[in-house]
């Protein structure tokens, strides 16, 4: 949700309550003989401290700690027991500022206690309720939309699927993981989304020239990758590295993801450091690409090959004698080094 429309509605509300506060004061001041004007520090003290801002510390303090720290957590009992607190925490906050800007209203207080505290305590109650139910709606709402968000890009997605080389599973998990972070994290399963969104488009529209920026190719890796993390908790799981200077060089589309692909696929132990290392190299002559996966040899099956015909067509088509392509199996490795030289797509 942007943050415009989120900063429009919390405006709409503190604005209906004040409009609401301005008209209870003047119905309760009629037929009295009240100096406002000449005591106007007195009574705007005395209002702020109690109907003002007792109930804008109770509202915030919940909407922005007590929610996302406790009650989204379904910490019901904690939830009550800091709820109380940050309601007598928000009278005090008042008190104090009466304290500080007006002794003869903190005098009437004194006088009064017991209908002050009451009033002030029951108002920080009432926002502090009504703070977790505009959170909560709004948090529903952001996740309702990220869901039907999800299912567009999931149906296009299908379609994307005919004309992309990635694997379809990659996809439909990556799909699912976004779709269990919206539960837990839902700003960072927006991010996620979005990079999904990017890879989407990518697939649809840049894949359908000859040559595109090598710098658009690194940063579609970059989010390939970034996608492939959500998937474990271990962040060095995979090293990617570019060294030299991509400047206006272009390649084919997707040229390297067959391969990075491939190694995230067969990496089978994601919980050890650079599982994954892909290295990309330019100089004048050449880019250098290098993946390296590490996989337990028990769990590899016979389809890992990556000098398959289709790659190797591929290959022959767009860098005719332009390439070198070596692919290595050792016993816990997997690795393949391919050379585009200059000059040719």
């Amino acid at each position: 949700m942007r943050r415009s429309f989120l900063a429009l509605i919390h405006l709409g509300f503190w604005l209906t309550y004040l409009f609401f506060l301005t008209i209870i004061l003047f119905l309760a001041s009629q037929g009295q003989d009240l100096d406002i004007q000449g005591d106007f520090g007195y009574y705007a003290s005395f209002v702020v401290g109690i109907a003002i801002l007792p109930p804008l510390v109770s509202f915030y303090a919940n909407y922005l700690y007590l929610f996302p720290r406790f009650l989204r957590k379904r910490k019901v009992g904690l939830s009550v027991l800091v709820g109380f607190t940050l309601a007598v925490g928000a009278v005090l906050c008042g008190f104090l500022f009466i304290a500080l800007t007006s002794g003869e209203a903190l005098g009437c207080i004194q006088e009064g206690w017991p209908y002050a505290s009451a009033i002030t305590f029951a108002l920080s109650t009432l926002f502090g309720i009504l703070s977790l139910v505009l959170k909560g709606f709004l948090t529903w709402f952001g996740e309702l939309k990220l869901k039907e968000e999800l299912m567009e890009k999931n149906h296009k997605m299908e379609l994307a699927l005919v004309k992309s080389q990635l694997d379809p599973h990659f996809l439909f998990n990556t799909l699912n993981n976004i779709d269990v972070l919206i539960i837990k994290n839902p700003e960072e399963a927006s991010k996620y989304l979005n990079k999904l969104s990017d890879i989407m488009r990518f697939m649809l529209y840049e894949t359908k020239t000859e040559e595109i920026p090598l710098a658009q190719e690194l940063e579609y890796i970059e989010k390939y990758i970034e996608l492939q993390k959500i998937r474990t908790a271990n962040r060095n799981f995979v090293q990617f590295e570019v060294v030299g200077q991509v400047g206006q060089r272009k390649v084919a589309p997707m040229v390297f993801i067959p391969f990075i692909e491939n190694a995230f696929k067969h990496s089978t132990n994601k919980k050890i450091d650079k599982a994954v290392d892909i290295d990309i190299h330019i100089d004048e002559a050449a880019i250098r690409f290098k993946c390296r996966n590490r996989f337990e040899a028990h769990q590899l099956n016979g389809r890992q090959g990556l000098g398959n015909e289709l790659i190797q067509k591929r290959l022959n088509l767009l860098y005719p004698k332009r390439h070198t392509l070596a692919v290595e199996r050792q016993a816990d490795h997997y690795s393949v080094e391919l050379t585009i030289l200059h000059g040719a797509a």
